[in-house]
């Protein structure tokens, strides 16, 4: 079931007249259309006709139209109405005059820094409502961002692009191209998305309105996939004062990428330091005509026409036979027969032959056709090929009786190595047998480069290590010492063994090398005096104080020895004590009175000290000594005591 082949003219559900067509695409072709109950203008999509055919795309399609027609912002196209035509769906929506930004970059036309930041706040905006309301676009691109007569941005399509991907219709060759061009990285690899998907197509869209190109566009759609999976975007000076923010909105990391909420104040506030931007040079304001004045569709004789005959005396194009000129031949060459019945001969002759000539001409042009749409080679469907192993990707497309043909791998923080990452057509996808599917495998977790530690100490390297998706460990056995790193910070990493590779796989754990310190350094043993040692000590990075001690050896003012001692280890910079003598160390004398004699000799040999001369009868108690109670003396001194 189908509109017309010229449907110019055709009233849809009762009440819009079509008039004219404003554009095609490969999932649709759109008309402009006259309301005639509200008595106005509208755009009416109505969807390729094999769509009407897939049970699972039109399910979709009336659930996504039923919740877009209920969208109400000033940055997204309205959906009037919605319904079907001889089974084949489309929408009705406003009518914008402005065109579309793919017009405007198909002129040549680019954006400014101003008009890029407001475009983008519009978009954001609008993507900001639709994701608030669980709905998320999942093909944001030029096209799809219209204008209004005052130049505001209006997103279209909302829904579209979710019953598409539901639909097994194959779409024509390189119809993927302009979603691919824009699409993230999860959708490369087959994830489920949310808005943040649409944040990164509206990055990329603002780039190309900026510098005319998006970036990771290769020669094909699975190299275009490919090619933007874990890569960052690339630094172009022509975004100016939109670089940065843009690098966030398409960063390849789904969870290190803005949100549409987010992206629309970054852009709001980038734009408040801009100046006012200039208006955008609209299609009306440019005085184009409307495609739809460009556009003629093919008339039915146009269609199905056949090419004329070739007159027998005129010139005959090579590889044409002249037809047989059966005027030509003479009458008496008919012997024996009436003229009458020699014409009437003559012109069956060449009926039947006109009719053989058609018969023949439609033959081989149905056998060309069948050949090649492969008209009698089976269907089959595309099984899933995502995330199972390339042997088993191989043995499924084998049981379809389909031929797989792999594009190089790419890393995926998703799919496991050797795993399928990217399949296209996708799932479902009705091919004939013999028919090639492309393939992208897992190299398994992309590498990731090491940051510096330069003067970061284990806190900081591991916040360092966790925002490129790293985990940082300090363990203690692994500390060591340097002379040139201080204490506490960090000296290298190790990972397997191996001391500082350049890069790791995505999400492993480095273990950090954290300082002791400079490594310790022997004491040097000193002598002499004071000033000597500390000559010594300091040479040898120390600092150095001085304390006192008793001597029995070594003379007054003369160093003893250190604090620590000679040869023990210790930290270049620390304090070491240098022990001067005082000479031998000093005792006290005892209070001896009312001792005998043998017992307060007794007590001062205990104490180091000897007994002189003994004045007074031996038999006695000590009443005196000298030197007297509570003197110090020299250890070895005399002391001498008095009895009575």
């Amino acid at each position: 079931m189908s509109l017309p082949l010229d449907p110019i003219g055709t009233t849809l559900g009762g009440r819009y007249r079509i008039d004219s067509v404003l554009g095609t695409g490969a999932s649709a072709i759109v008309y402009r259309a006259h309301d005639t109950v509200l008595d106005r203008g509208v755009a009416i999509k109505v969807l390729q006709p094999a769509l009407a055919e897939d049970e699972a795309f039109l399910k979709r399609f009336r659930a996504e139209a039923r919740a877009v027609a209920a969208l109400n912002h000033p940055n997204i196209l309205r959906v009037f109405d919605w319904g079907e035509h001889d089974g084949v769906p489309y929408l009705v929506t406003e009518l914008l005059a402005g065109g579309s930004l793919k017009d405007l970059l198909d002129d040549g036309v680019r954006l400014n820094h101003e008009q890029a930041a407001s475009v983008g706040e519009q978009a954001a905006a609008g993507l900001v409502y639709a994701h608030a309301r669980g709905l998320v676009h999942r093909d944001v691109k030029p096209a799809n961002l219209l204008f209004d007569d005052e130049g505001r941005v209006r997103i279209t399509d909302f829904g579209v692009a979710r019953a598409l991907a539901e639909a097994s219709w194959t779409e024509p060759a390189g119809a993927m191209v302009g979603t691919v061009r824009y699409a993230s990285p999860e959708q490369a690899e087959g994830l489920n998305v949310d808005g943040r998907a649409d944040v990164y197509s509206l990055a990329l869209v603002l780039v190309e309105a900026m510098s005319g190109s998006v970036p990771f566009v290769a020669d094909t759609p699975l190299a275009t996939l490919r090619a933007r999976v874990g890569q960052p975007l690339p630094h172009d000076p022509s975004l100016g004062p939109l670089d940065t923010v843009l690098a966030q909105a398409a960063s390849p990391d789904h969870d290190s990428r803005l949100d549409a909420a987010t992206f629309e104040a970054r852009l709001a506030a980038l734009a408040s330091t801009l100046p006012p931007p200039l208006p955008i040079p609209l299609r009306h304001s440019r005085g184009e005509p409307d495609a739809g004045d460009a556009f003629r569709p093919p008339s039915v004789d146009e269609l199905t026409g056949i090419i004329p005959a070739v007159a027998a005396t005129g010139h005959v194009p090579s590889g044409v036979a002249a037809p047989f000129d059966h005027e030509s031949l003479d009458d008496a060459t008919i012997i024996g027969q009436p003229a009458s019945t020699v014409r009437r001969r003559r012109r069956r002759g060449r009926t039947i032959a006109l009719f053989v000539a058609i018969v023949l001409l439609l033959g081989g042009a149905f056998a060309a056709f069948a050949i090649a749409t492969k008209l009698f080679v089976p269907n089959v469907k595309v099984p899933t090929l995502v995330g199972i192993p390339v042997t088993k990707a191989r043995s499924e497309l084998a049981k379809q009786h389909l031929t797989g043909v792999f594009e190089p791998s790419v890393y995926s923080i998703t799919v496991p190595d050797g795993s399928i990452i990217i399949q296209q057509p996708k799932a479902g996808t009705v091919l004939k047998q013999g028919s090639t599917v492309r393939l992208v495998a897992s190299r398994g977790l992309p590498p990731v480069t090491v940051p510096s530690f330069a003067a970061l100490d284990c806190t900081g390297a591991q916040s360092a290590l966790e925002a490129v998706h790293l985990h940082g460990a300090c363990p203690a056995p692994l500390e060591a010492y340097s002379p040139t790193v201080p204490s506490g910070q960090v000296i290298t990493w190790r990972q397997n063994g191996i001391a500082g590779p350049a890069t790791v796989k995505y999400g492993s754990t480095v273990n950090l090398v954290i300082s002791k310190g400079p490594p310790p350094v022997p004491i040097p043993a000193v002598s002499g005096t004071f000033a000597q040692a500390e000559a010594t000590l300091v040479a040898a990075g120390f600092t150095v104080s001085e304390t006192r001690g008793f001597s029995s050896t070594v003379p007054v003012g003369q160093v003893i020895g250190t604090n620590p001692p000679a040869g023990t280890q210790v930290q270049k910079g620390s304090n070491v004590q240098v022990i001067v003598s005082q000479g031998p160390p000093l005792q006290t004398v005892p209070n001896l009175v009312g001792k005998t004699v043998a017992a307060a000799t007794a007590k001062l040999s205990a104490l180091g000290l000897k007994v002189g001369a003994v004045y007074g009868p031996p038999g006695g108690h000590v009443f005196e000594t000298s030197p007297g109670a509570g003197a110090s003396v020299k250890i070895g001194s005399i002391v001498n005591l008095y009895v009575r």
